[in-house]
């Protein structure tokens, strides 16, 4: 039987805006991320899960600021937090799909927490309040796309 292997390139950002359906085989690739995803013929990229030949490589995104919200391109990566002040981490709403997660590390004193942007809501056990807080310097938590605008938020949070 005769194929054809089709591919396609783009950055991440251009992949998400565009969301195309990728034929069945085809093979889409991030050039700035350097991850790529496989065609099913009926799913949408935002959709569709990244294929790894080998163990992937996880971005950091350092903050030394007090307050970042999280973007598309912190999906499968590492925010760290790292400022002697208080930093809020917002979890902004129609940025991340179902099923990707960011995680996040706090590096230095400053306390971190998560806030909800408008219209999501935040789940999480072991924290004491509406916003999860990490609990210590070095303390990590990973944010979890549950459903369209709803995260859960597990590890060492207060």
């Amino acid at each position: 039987m005769t194929s054809r292997l089709q591919q396609r390139r783009d950055t991440a950002a251009n992949w998400t805006s565009n969301n195309p359906t990728l034929a069945t085989g085809e093979i889409g690739f991030e050039t700035d991320t350097k991850k790529f995803k496989i065609g099913d013929g009926s799913t949408a990229w935002t959709s569709l899960a990244y294929a790894y030949g080998a163990a992937p490589t996880l971005t950091i995104n350092a903050q030394t600021g007090t307050s970042y919200t999280l973007a598309s391109s912190d999906v499968g990566n590492l925010v760290t937090a790292s400022n002697s002040g208080a930093i809020t981490i917002t979890v902004p709403p129609s940025v991340f799909t179902t099923g990707q997660i960011v995680n996040v590390q706090r590096i230095a004193a400053g306390s971190v927490t998560f806030s909800a942007g408008s219209g999501v809501t935040i789940t999480s056990t072991g924290a004491t309040s509406a916003a999860p807080v990490l609990r210590a310097t070095n303390s990590a938590a990973t944010v979890i796309c549950t459903a369209s605008n709803t995260f859960t938020i597990v590890g060492d949070i207060a």
